[in-house]
């Protein structure tokens, strides 16, 4: 899939809209479907075109990404009335960005199968910041001759960029990139908590440890919007807890007990409680002040 492609894109939140642009970019033709016409208007005056449903924007392309909230999301976008799984289009490659279950990965692949349809489940991990330079992480699951089709076009969203085993398999790959960066949140905050009360120059603080062994992705990039009181959300709350609830529910079935975890999704319910749902996972650091 190095040629040209048609491309469609249903969701174009925070992450979806930089991806689009790296589609036109690179001289694709992209379909856009999102629930309000007006949040497209940007990318259509890129040269992108409007699809009013999501059947519409899977009848005529050759490759569909869907990148949306909730796995309810999902489940409405490929198997609702106006639904991608109701185009007649044989040979459609369905490219799953969400963050969602595996079990819904395995059963859009089963239902892409009986439309002689291919699909990969592919969450993604690295943000807006990720999402803007291309730099994003991407986890795949489902067949492995789907991935290398693929892989040229998931090249211009990510650097990192891995096959993972058969449908669902990214999703759980990201479940364990979930559960990683949850305990690792309490970490950045409970640091920059002490090193306030130390009175630290934070500034300062976050230079010193950012490249040692303490390094993380979240104190790289996270901890200076807490500092500075930025709570734009690059990931939303409501999407974070949506992805713990994900993982322990995966973990019961697993009969595997994963404390930290518990503990963070607890501390973000709090968040949710006061209001704070659509703010970035930085505002973490409220329950320290």
């Amino acid at each position: 899939m190095s040629e040209k492609l048609k491309t469609g894109f249903i969701g174009i939140g925070v992450m979806g809209k930089s991806l689009v642009k790296h589609l036109l970019k690179a001289g694709h033709e992209v379909v856009v479907y999102t629930r309000t016409k007006e949040k497209a208007e940007e990318l259509i005056s890129m040269g992108a075109s409007w699809a009013g449903t999501p059947s519409e924007a899977a009848s005529n392309t050759q490759i569909v990404f869907t990148m949306v909230g909730y796995p309810h999301d999902v489940e409405e976008i490929y198997f609702g009335e106006q639904g991608i799984l109701k185009a007649n289009n044989k040979g459609l490659v369905l490219v799953d960005m969400t963050t969602s279950t595996p079990t819904l990965a395995q059963k859009i692949e089963r239902a892409a199968k009986e439309k002689e349809m291919l699909s990969l489940d592919a969450p993604v991990s690295g943000g807006d910041i990720g999402a803007q330079s291309g730099k994003l992480s991407i986890m795949c699951g489902g067949e492995i001759e789907t991935f290398d089709q693929v892989l040229p076009v998931l090249s211009l969203f990510g650097e990192t960029i891995y096959y993972q085993g058969p449908a669902g398999a990214g999703q759980h790959t990201k479940m364990c990139n979930q559960i990683t960066i949850a305990t690792g949140m309490i970490g950045v905050c409970e640091a920059l908590a002490y090193g306030k009360k130390a009175g630290l120059d934070l500034d300062q603080v976050l230079r010193s440890i950012s490249t040692g062994a303490a390094g993380s992705w979240s104190l790289s990039n996270l901890a200076p919007r807490m500092i500075a009181g930025n709570f734009e959300p690059g990931f939303y709350i409501k999407h974070f807890v949506k992805d713990m609830k994900i993982a322990l529910e995966e973990a019961e079935k697993m009969n595997l007990q994963l404390p930290g975890l518990q503990l963070t999704k607890s501390m973000y319910d709090e968040l949710v409680a006061q209001g704070y749902e659509d703010n970035g996972t930085q505002s973490l650091i409220k329950l320290y002040e």
